[in-house]
């Protein structure tokens, strides 16, 4: 064993070409952006009908603690080795080639999905203030605007980013604020509702306690995108400072507002009445007789749905162009402008999400739950992939002759956060199974992610490990 200190530039060594024009607050807000999203605002009350007021609670609870655990194996990895693409270039690393390369591939036709979702939701707001234009022309509108935005240069992505964050966070603190006032009695003079909506008869769970497991893909739906702090690093000034002190941030503000937000929810609204037709944050702001209540909610989904986007579009961009310096994807994907933005994965990203958005014409309810359990199932992968990666890493940082004390940033209670984390995201992933609504996801998601596998062992395989500059596992 070396009595060197460990290179960890050597483990996963930096992709030169992007610039640390990221601050902190950039950083926080972009993992807050990317998660807070159409999850919560729309899907929440799909969870509270189905598992109950106190189990849509413990659901998120959970599913926070299920976010934490990978974050804390996120950051150890990040703060190591600050590279953009970072899971991706981790799975390729610390697990194998191919690894990454499905890794990196399915992450990306995931997230370009999601573009087109949001952006089909901002225009279906816009058609409903301005009925004489059509949807599709505000989703060209939006997908132009961001893609301006992307080009220009990451600070400006991450100033607008935090921007748009911001309207969420100040929405859903004035939405906690005023729910509060309707359980408590001290809004609009009414007789406060307490929370009798907990007490339904039926004990504490309603519909069972399977029903709670049932709901906790939509539930780690919602928490999608905290992990887009990992991909951000490789552009963020001082990594090894601002990482650490951001993810732990990102956790107590993102289970913060998902839990008393929820409680909120659950408190106003009865289990029976919650619907994922209707935004159930609407539905609470209206009962406050606040003016304008729908319009205001509508303009904070708006916001919700461009923000997710334009989080989205960065981190396609950036793993396409991880991905090309891992000669995993076509080399023209890696070229910068002057700026230092990865533009042609940008404009790659837009193709395929306007393509996608073609799902809006048929079957929109059906379609929205597939793709929020499809959503689900890609980010729970994802997660697993990260904490198997953190295992690796560490396992083969202390065998060539590592201190554990001399890492910038060490995940606790070490394996069993990792562990653990990656055994919790299997049982969510067992629970699509055992609902028939959803099941269709894993009898279409798995053959999707073995595809992507075979193509890379059939055509990829050898020419990477052969020119890769990455040291191989």
């Amino acid at each position: 064993m070396s009595s060197q200190p460990v290179n960890l530039a050597n483990l996963c060594p930096e992709k030169q070409g992007l610039k640390r024009d990221m601050k902190s607050r950039h950083l926080l807000m972009i993992s807050i952006g990317g998660t807070i999203g159409t999850g919560l605002f729309m899907g929440s009350g799909q969870t509270i009908n189905q598992a109950g007021a106190f189990g849509a609670i413990l659901a998120y609870m959970v599913g926070g603690l299920i976010m934490y655990l990978v974050l804390l194996c996120l950051a150890e990895l990040t703060v190591a080795m600050p590279v953009s693409g970072s899971f991706q270039s981790y799975a390729t690393r610390f697990i194998s080639p191919g690894a990454g390369f499905t890794t990196g591939w399915l992450y990306w036709i995931n997230w370009a999905i999601c573009i087109a979702a949001d952006f089909t939701a901002a225009g279906i707001i816009m058609h409903n203030w301005f009925p004489d234009v059509a949807v599709w022309i505000w989703c060209t509108v939006f997908a132009i605007a961001l893609a301006g935005l992307n080009l220009v240069s990451v600070k400006a992505y991450g100033e607008t980013e935090f921007w748009f964050a911001s309207i969420k966070v100040a929405a859903i603190l004035s939405f906690i604020i005023a729910g509060s006032g309707l359980i408590f009695g001290f809004s609009s003079g009414q007789a406060g509702l307490g929370f009798s909506n907990f007490d339904t008869g039926s004990g504490l769970f309603p519909n069972g306690f399977g029903a709670v497991f049932l709901t906790m893909i939509a539930v780690i739906y919602s928490f999608q995108g905290a992990e887009l702090v990992g991909i951000a690093a490789g552009e963020c000034k001082e990594p090894g400072k601002n990482v650490p002190r951001v993810i732990k941030g990102i956790s107590v503000r993102i289970i913060m507002f998902y839990v008393l937000a929820m409680i909120v929810l659950a408190g106003n609204i009865p289990a029976s009445e919650a619907s994922v037709l209707e935004s159930p944050f609407a539905y609470v702001f209206g009962k406050t007789g606040i003016p304008f209540a729908k319009d205001i909610m509508s303009f904070v989904v708006l916001t919700s749905a461009l923000s997710a986007g334009n989080s989205a579009l960065y981190a396609c961009s950036r793993l396409l162009w991880s991905m090309a310096q891992d000669n995993q994807a076509p080399s023209w994907l890696g070229k910068l402008n002057a700026s230092g933005v990865p533009y042609n994965g940008v404009l790659i990203t837009l193709v395929l999400a306007c393509m996608s958005l073609l799902t809006e014409r048929f079957a929109a309810d059906t379609v929205y739950l597939w793709l929020m359990s499809s959503t689900g199932l890609t980010g729970c992968l994802i997660w697993m992939i990260i904490a198997w990666c953190q295992i690796n890493f560490r396992r083969e940082y202390t065998k060539l002759g590592g201190k554990i004390e001399a890492l910038g940033f060490k995940t606790p209670f070490y394996p069993l956060v990792p562990i653990l984390a990656f055994v919790l995201n299997l049982v969510v992933i067992v629970s699509l199974y055992f609902d028939e609504a959803q099941r269709i996801v894993i009898y279409t998601g798995f053959p999707i992610l073995a595809a992507i596998y075979a193509y890379y062992r059939l055509f990829l395989d050898k020419k990477i490990q052969n020119n890769s500059s990455l040291p191989m596992r």
